[in-house]
């Protein structure tokens, strides 16, 4: 069912998109719980499991995060033993990342729980529109919002 329009937040794609993530995030995460994983968490250790121990630099711009945040993110994971980094053999300035066996059985485990969300959220939306809305965020999330630099005016 439908919930009642905020007045003001439905004309705004950012106030729309954030109460559309905040909602879709806590469902994820939901779900994920049983692995003691959130779904930022599982989306970090999948794309390091893909990225085939990538450079940290590349796994935030993958995730459009700032390195802090993705140090933040990171932490619980190396605490917890699902993750290592590690210095690049040609470049020790450049700090790589992979998973260790133990964060390979844990992503495992959260796939699982992550397919079943998966599948229950195209289910209520559809294969389609679900498709679809991915295609659209990809999109959004591509441009460059990068606002001119202001020219002074003479």
């Amino acid at each position: 069912m439908s919930q009642p329009a905020l007045p003001g937040l439905t004309l705004c794609n950012n106030a729309t998109l954030r109460r559309a993530g905040r909602k879709l995030g806590r469902f994820y995460d939901d779900v994920l719980a049983p692995s003691g994983l959130k779904g930022t968490q599982y989306g970090l250790l999948y794309q390091i499991h893909i990225g085939g121990e990538p450079a940290m630099g590349a796994i935030a711009e993958a995730l459009i995060m700032d390195l802090s945040a993705l140090g933040h993110t990171l932490k619980p994971l190396i605490r917890d033993g699902f993750v290592e980094t590690f210095a690049d053999k040609d470049d020790r300035r450049v700090k790589r990342v992979r998973l260790t066996p133990q964060g390979r059985v844990k992503l495992e485990e959260a796939m699982k729980l992550w397919s079943a969300a998966q599948q229950r959220f195209e289910a209520m939306v559809g294969q389609e529109y679900a498709a679809n809305l991915r295609a659209a965020l990809d999109h959004v999330a591509a441009l460059d919002f990068e606002m001119p630099a202001a020219t002074p005016s003479t």
